[in-house]
């Protein structure tokens, strides 16, 4: 038992060093606010006002769109509680999430039955990441417009930000601006670092704990 506890923790310190040199020469925040610890793949991210924050949908669609933040709360709402997992080990327990389920808004736009995957874009100007299309399809996948019962503020990714609730953290994209329907899966920045493509936590391999 010995054995296998230092062996957890060998692991996660390699994790962690991964992290480390990924993030480094780069600018790394990490004040502890609600368990959470904030990162940042750039140096600055400027924040973006609430009222001027836009996010377009383009690609295989049928309608291109640009939606302001009021445009996505007008839209069906989906509310879950989810874990959110870091891949370095720490774990924040029930955080309330609220905002557009993924599906909802490849409908609004009417995203092509035949394309593959969904690619998202940050307004930092180095984040990326992409889902397959079935996994973007998912109901536990939202475009966050809050969290922790208030609007997702700037250090948390806000005004809006992806939320892949049975994936690591580092898929669930911060400052979201953009969105892009098409043909295959493109590696995000830390999947060209090294990280999985698919992302799943622990052995669930996305199947179960789907919300309704």
């Amino acid at each position: 038992m010995l054995g296998l506890g230092a062996a957890g923790v060998a692991v996660g310190a390699a994790v962690q060093e991964r992290v480390d040199r990924a993030l480094s020469p780069i600018n790394r925040f990490l004040p502890v606010g609600g368990g959470f610890r904030y990162y940042s793949v750039v140096d600055r991210v400027e924040p973006r006002d609430a009222g001027d924050y836009t996010l377009t949908v383009s690609g295989r669609v049928r309608d291109r769109r640009t939606f302001t933040l009021a445009d996505l709360r007008a839209l069906p709402q989906t509310r879950i509680i989810r874990d959110f997992q870091c891949v370095t080990g720490w774990r924040v327990p029930k955080v309330p999430w609220a905002g557009v389920a993924l599906p909802d808004l490849l409908d609004a736009v009417g995203a092509s039955p035949a394309a593959r995957a969904v690619r998202f874009r940050s307004f930092d100007g180095a984040y990326t990441e992409s889902l397959t299309m079935a996994q973007a399809r998912r109901r536990d996948v939202l475009i966050a417009t809050d969290m922790l019962d208030g609007p997702v503020s700037h250090d948390h990714g806000g005004p809006v930000r992806l939320f892949v609730a049975p994936m690591y953290g580092y898929k669930s994209l911060k400052w979201l601006d953009g969105i892009e329907v098409g043909d295959k899966v493109v590696p995000g920045y830390w999947e060209e670092r090294g990280y999985d493509i698919d992302a799943w936590v622990g052995r669930s391999n996305g199947r179960d704990d789907e919300p309704t």
